[in-house]
């Protein structure tokens, strides 16, 4: 995911707070922490895949979404369309900022989540569920796995 600064919003973004007696993972008490679920599959660009046979359901993660602040519009691509691994497959508009989804691995665009075009702030709300993005059938199964765990992606994102 790429992001290009637009206007700023005066919304918080929405974190999950830790409480503890102590320290976590070496940082203060009240660290920010991301919605990371384990068994999806994420790109260093912010973009979850959810490999479902030869299907990858794809999204933006909650990281991904916080950055971004209210989305506002979402543009996704026509079914049948055919794309390759890291190419713009769609765009998410926030008030904040304008950002390219990306493909996680190749494939041809069989679903899309037309709810999004009525209900853009879904992908805030639900990234992992309802607000999903796309769902490719992958040209090759095995290109997911250079795709990074939840573990890597945490450590990717500095959590």
């Amino acid at each position: 995911m790429s992001i290009r600064p637009g206007a700023q919003s005066g919304r918080a973004a929405r974190f999950e707070i830790l409480i503890s007696g102590g320290p976590h993972r070496g940082g203060p008490v009240g660290i920010f922490l991301s919605n990371i679920p384990d068994g999806l599959r994420y790109t260093k660009d912010h973009e979850w895949a959810k490999l479902e046979g030869k299907r990858a359901r794809i999204g933006i993660t909650d990281h991904a979404q916080s950055e971004l602040t209210d989305v506002v519009y979402v543009e996704l691509p026509p079914i049948g369309k055919v794309v390759k691994h890291g190419e713009p497959i769609g765009t998410v508009e926030s008030v904040k900022a304008v950002s390219e989804i990306f493909a996680p691995v190749s494939g041809k665009v069989v679903e899309v989540n037309k709810t999004l075009v009525d209900q853009p702030e879904l992908v805030n709300k639900d990234p992992y569920g309802a607000g999903w993005m796309v769902v490719l059938e992958a040209a090759d199964p095995k290109e997911a796995s250079s795709l990074i765990d939840a573990a890597a992606y945490r450590r990717h994102i500095g959590e």
